[in-house]
């Protein structure tokens, strides 16, 4: 009885946190005329897979094993379930069904219940698998497979992506290159700046310059920016410079309380 109530709570998580996704970001292709909840990745590595169901369904495949493989070694699910294998699933099952971007991806109803269909099942999967494990195959496993998963996160993953920026096209891949190193600085993983650079490449290649453009390209800057000034990033390129840093540094440091673990 344990057991089967575990499971209908896992039931329960998964559908309210599938159908809040697949909601969210169906929403967001349809921004600025309606406000939608999501992530700018998801909502990228999504118009990457082109409307194809068999690029989706094995997108979402992918994190599905690398999450997996977390829930086994740590009792934890990650963010890849809903932020990737969900709403990709969905998306390929819509493809295939309806194939009209508008009564499919961009469809926010049959997104947000085809995505707390899939949450239910997918959460109750993993964690039954987790709650199924042996007790000594979980201390296995949380010595091998997680470090697994983690080679998957990176380098794994930033290279991948980076590929794909390149052969996305040449503005594609200088943009996904330089803002993928400043992210690997900044965050200590290229893949957000990659699927950044690929934003803004690929809007340039398409549509050009504009004041649009420019301003993403500003804000995207200004995120980086503050987020490397959060993290301390700046201090510690001074110290792997062996460079003094400046006392005003220092100050504006100390004065927003950041960057204490740099120096």
């Amino acid at each position: 009885m344990e057991f089967v109530a575990f499971l209908l709570k896992s039931m329960a998580v998964g559908a309210l946190a599938g159908f809040g996704v697949g909601a969210g970001v169906a929403r967001m292709f349809h921004i600025p005329d309606v406000q939608g909840m999501g992530a700018f990745r998801v909502m990228g590595e999504l118009g990457a897979s082109e409307g194809n169901p068999r690029t989706h369904a094995k997108y979402g495949a992918t994190y599905l094993f690398s999450s997996l493989l977390s829930v086994l070694g740590s009792g934890a699910l990650t963010q890849d379930v809903a932020g990737r294998v969900i709403p990709n699933w969905a998306a390929a099952i819509l493809f295939k069904l309806r194939g009209d971007p508008a009564e499919s991806l961009h469809h926010p109803r049959r997104m947000a219940w085809l995505g707390a269909l899939l949450g239910m099942v997918l959460v109750a999967v993993l964690n039954g698998a987790f709650w199924l494990l042996p007790e000594a195959a979980k201390t296995t496993a949380a010595a091998v497979l997680v470090p697994a998963a983690g080679w998957f996160v990176n380098p794994v993953m930033p290279a991948i992506f980076w590929l794909a920026a390149m052969d996305a096209g040449r503005k594609t891949g200088i943009w996904g290159t330089a803002l993928g190193g400043v992210s690997q600085w900044v965050f200590g993983n290229a893949v957000p700046g990659i699927m950044m650079g690929i934003f803004i490449g690929k809007r340039v290649e398409d549509i050009g310059w504009n004041r649009a453009t420019a301003a993403w390209v500003a804000v995207i800057i200004a995120l980086l920016v503050a987020v490397g000034f959060a993290r301390g990033a700046d201090l510690q390129l001074l110290n792997d410079m062996h460079a003094a840093i400046p006392a005003w540094l220092e100050r504006l440091h100390d004065a927003f309380g950041t960057g204490g673990g740099t120096r």
